[in-house]
């Protein structure tokens, strides 16, 4: 943090067991696809120490590559750990997917850190889906810095990449975003552009080197002092200006020279705060080098700048039926409580959670309460259970250290918690405790899907059981109106992983369908029939007539039956019995298949048999009279309606709602949401947004988001009605 040369080589490398919050950092790196997480996550790992300059972990000799690393990360679709040791302390990086179809990975990564690493490349900019996770950091206070890769780009401009963070970032106050180090440039090559070769320390007006592969300080040269003086006014006025001692702004401006001391002391403070964010600049060592450029700088601010997990506030916690409780934040002394942030299944090991602990101490071996929230709408049971720990470890690649124990504030890897999901609660066997939820995105793509044979129709139950335990951002569906299973995911690439991990993981092949929504009909005007159910085979026969009048009713009505019948037409005791099968046939349908709504039945004649009249017989004529009144009555379909309310910058308002009609949509208002964003509500029929959580993130270059609710049912119109005929004939 302050400019500090690395000499302490000898205290860094693969993290252990911590023995006090005091001595961890959990930080989380966020950034969108390819702005370079995983590189530098291999960049920090390369100078702490835990891999060798060839590539090799360094541990006990065994052979673990960079490619392992990626390996460990599924081709950067979920969240991974790699802790490593940096100067006495213990540092849990947690690297996240960048990809939006995985935003629950990267809620782990942020719910399980104290501070976040925004990775920013320096030819691609600040995307949208970026910012809206920086704004929910800003929410909750959480500590950010920002880093700039691909410096090495033709086009990267840090000075310019600089100026951008602070507009996309810095609010009401770009002079919270700030650099904390300039880079330095090495000769110019032939193409003209002059790579980066170092870096200049703002406060300490230092030069750091890192051409020779290895960091070497010294003086800035005559040229350099201008630039670093006016970039170093504008820090330390920003620094000043976050900093707790009112009279430091009246000194500075009175010429006097705050001390370096008091100025990373402030620093410290206003980063640990989450009201000052400073810039750096990192790449990856170049081949054979020990380290990367802007990696120890780094690995100072977190170890220095970045806020302990004694600093995090208790979570708050009740017991499993809902009695508040308070537990002291951090204390390893203190009541075991510990969430599971990341569920995985390996092939040799079985399930493994990955798991924060906020109170008490874990152990291996020891027996646990593992406290469920449920989410029953999304596949998951609601559980109250004892388990026993399994090996706990720390992972790097593909291997695991053995630890033994995991602190308050750490994080560790449970083997064999065969109940635990994602977001559940460990807690001591005696004194079972439960931590609030943390907000899971709404998973509002559809993905029908069925098994391919019998065998693994056999399979599907359990399979669809352990995928959707891993994630609870999946929700699975039975639908019991269109008989289909849907698994509803976060976009495309989301379900094009649950299909893999569904095949290769859990052996069960299955088939993609086309997704049905719940259609439902209804009488568009009244109607009368007589249904007429005569058999005579010798022996008792079958006799029963009834006639019904139908009409239609206003949506959300049902089925409502009506008996006017007099004169004991119809005998009383077979009234129900019409009734029961007016409301058989309605749930089969009387036209398209679809279930009848919303229509008024009233019996008003019928004929019976002393003999041959039954309970069987009048259902029967029930469904025929209703299946004959549809015959001569014009039969709406109708199509259910959602009310759409989508999130979107105000540049794309209106790409957005032109979308929206191009669907049928009706939008009924548009309100601000601050931060120039616009809130879009719409009603839009459900059949034409089935890949709205696909479409949605094209139309606004994915700067927006949505949510929908069931409104109603109502008429489709005319052509669509024909057009979904025709389609489900095969025409």
């Amino acid at each position: 943090m302050g400019d500090k040369a690395n000499t302490h080589p000898g205290a860094a490398g693969r993290a252990t067991a911590a023995d006090h919050p005091a001595s961890v950092r959990n930080v989380v790196l966020v950034g969108h696809s390819g702005s370079g997480k995983t590189t530098l996550v291999e960049a920090l790992a390369l100078t702490a120490g835990a891999v060798n300059r060839a590539g090799r972990v360094e541990d006990g000799g065994t052979v673990s590559d960079y490619d392992e690393i990626e390996h460990r990360q599924q081709r950067s679709v979920q969240l991974s750990l790699v802790p490593v040791d940096w100067d006495g302390y213990k540092i849990n990086i947690l690297d996240t997917p960048g990809y939006a179809d995985f935003v629950g990975e990267l809620r782990a990564g942020l719910r399980a850190a104290d501070a976040a690493l925004f990775v920013v490349s320096a030819s691609d900019g600040v995307d949208g889906s970026t910012r809206m996770v920086w704004e929910e950091c800003a929410a909750v206070g959480m500590p950010r810095a920002i880093v700039v890769t691909h410096l090495e780009s033709a086009r990267a401009d840090f000075e310019e990449m600089t100026r951008i963070c602070a507009e996309a970032f810095g609010g009401d106050d770009p002079d919270a975003v700030l650099p904390l180090y300039l880079p330095l440039h090495g000769p110019e090559a032939p193409d003209g552009h002059a790579p980066v070769t170092g870096l200049i320390g703002l406060l300490t007006r230092r030069l750091f080197d890192y051409s020779s592969g290895e960091r070497e300080e010294s003086e800035p040269g005559p040229g350099q002092r201008p630039l670093i003086e006016a970039a170093r006014n504008r820090l330390i006025e920003g620094i000043i200006a976050e900093s707790e001692d009112e009279t430091l702004m009246d000194r500075y401006l009175g010429g006097e020279e705050i001390d370096l001391t008091t100025l990373v002391k402030d620093l410290e403070q206003a980063v640990a705060r989450g009201s000052f964010f400073p810039v750096l600049a990192a790449a990856p060592a170049a081949e054979g080098a020990r380290q990367g450029l802007g990696t120890v700088e780094l690995l100072e601010l977190v170890t220095g700048g970045f806020p302990t997990p004694l600093e995090r506030p208790a979570p708050t916690v009740t017991t499993p039926d809902g009695a508040a409780r308070e537990v002291k934040a951090c204390d390893p002394d203190g009541p075991l409580v510990a969430e599971v942030v990341k569920t995985a299944s390996d092939p040799y090991v079985g399930r493994v959670s990955l798991v924060r602990v906020f109170s008490g101490t874990l152990r291996p071996d020891e027996t646990v309460h593992v406290s469920g929230h449920g989410l029953t709408d999304r596949g998951h049971e609601d559980h109250d259970v004892d388990e026993r720990i399994g090996a706990l470890s720390a992972p790097f690649g593909k291997q695991q250290r053995a630890l033994t124990h995991c602190i308050a504030g750490d994080l560790a890897c449970v083997a064999k918690l065969n109940r635990a999901e994602t977001g559940d609660t460990l807690s001591a066997k005696g004194n079972p405790l439960l931590m609030e939820p943390w907000r899971m995105p709404d998973p509002l793509l559809p993905l029908a899907i069925e098994a391919h044979s019998k065998a693994d129709e056999d399979k599907l139950s359990q399979g669809l059981g352990r995928l959707v335990a891993e994630d609870p951002t999946m929700r699975l569906e039975q639908n019991p109106h269109t008989h289909q299973v849907v698994l509803w995911c976060l976009g495309e690439a989301h379900a094009d992983v649950a299909l893999e991990r569904l095949r290769n993981r859990y052996g069960v092949q299955v088939d993609v369908v086309p997704h049905k929504v719940s259609l439902r009909e209804t009488f568009a005007a009244p109607s009368t029939g007589r249904g007429r159910h005569v058999k005579q085979s010798g022996g008792h026969g079958q006799f029963a007539i009834c006639a019904i009048e139908v009409e239609p009713l206003p949506g959300g009505s049902g089925i409502e039956f009506v008996d006017k019948v007099v004169g004991g037409a119809v005998p009383r005791q077979f009234i129900p019995s019409v009734e029961k099968g007016v409301r058989a046939q309605a749930a089969k349908g009387v036209a398209a298949g679809y279930p009848l709504i919303d229509v008024r039945v009233t019996l008003t004649d019928g004929k019976a048999h002393s003999v041959d009249s039954s309970d069987a017989a009048f259902q029967t004529a029930g469904a025929l009279a209703l299946r004959e009144a549809a015959r001569e009555a014009r039969i709406h379909l109708l199509e259910p309606v959602a009310e759409v309310s989508v999130l979107v910058g105000d540049d794309y308002v209106g790409a957005v709602m032109s979308d929206l009609s191009g669907r049928r949509g009706r939008v009924v208002g548009t309100e601000q949401a601050g931060g120039g964003r616009t809130l879009v509500r719409a009603e839009v029929p459900e059949i034409e947004i089935g890949r709205y959580a696909v479409d949605l993130r094209s139309v606004s270059h994915g700067t927006a988001r949505f949510d929908r609710h069931y409104a109603r049912h109502e008429p489709m119109p005319q052509q669509v009605a024909e057009r979904l005929r025709e389609q489900e004939s095969g025409i």
